[in-house]
């Protein structure tokens, strides 16, 4: 029995070349990416890290990304990086520029700094969002085109607009609780495979089974 595509391979799909297991293509120690998760992106298929912007290696956040995550086109991650100082008069960053103007540099823990942000497993990221730095998107959740995601993200909610909004939740309270106690992601890929009818037609008194 065939037991899935290899998720070390670069390009899984041979007649679609822009979509990318991404752990594949990452070189940034501070971005991590689990087994399965893929980008489609015909522009940047492999170099997916210009999509995670103002990530500095001084500042340390990282980008983590779980598995079974699918990633569309143009979606973008903001990092601390972006942040400038907010407790003077004016937010322009004139330490940059130097020749003079560095005396004024921020001293460290004056920058605004939300922290990591994590993406979990299962995550479907629509076309062109936007995630801001330091979020949380939980696992199982859904983030529509365009949305641009300011604040942590609900398991197994679905989420649109500037900021994003929860518009519903995908299971109820119970339920939720029961697929996060599953996470059929951390599954050996043999079972996996065996549940995926279970999975894909959304049977979890049978996923729940397959777990016992």
């Amino acid at each position: 029995m065939t037991i899935g595509p290899n998720p070390n391979h670069l390009a899984p799909i041979a007649a679609a070349e822009q979509v990318t297991f991404l752990k594949n293509i990452i070189q940034s120690p501070n971005i991590i990416v689990g087994d399965y998760t893929y980008a489609d992106d015909p522009e940047l298929a492999r170099n997916f890290e210009k999509n995670v912007l103002y990530h500095f290696d001084f500042i340390g956040d990282k980008l983590i990304i779980g598995k079974f995550c699918a990633i569309a086109h143009k979606v973008t991650f903001i990092m601390n990086g972006a942040n400038h100082p907010l407790h003077g008069v004016s937010t322009y960053p004139f330490y940059i520029f130097g020749n003079g103007w560095e005396s004024v540099a921020p001293q460290p823990g004056e920058l605004p700094y939300k922290g990591d942000t994590r993406i979990g497993n299962d995550v479907w990221i629509g076309y062109d969002a936007t995630i801001m730095p330091g979020v949380t998107i939980g696992n199982g959740a859904i983030v529509a085109s365009k949305s641009v995601v300011t604040k942590d993200v609900p398991a197994y909610a679905v989420v649109a607009g500037n900021p994003a909004q929860v518009l519903k939740m995908r299971y109820d309270d119970t339920t939720i609780a029961l697929l996060e106690k599953l996470s059929w992601w951390d599954w050996p890929v043999e079972k996996i495979t065996s549940a995926l009818p279970a999975i894909t037609s959304g049977d979890i008194p049978a996923l729940s089974a397959m777990a016992e």
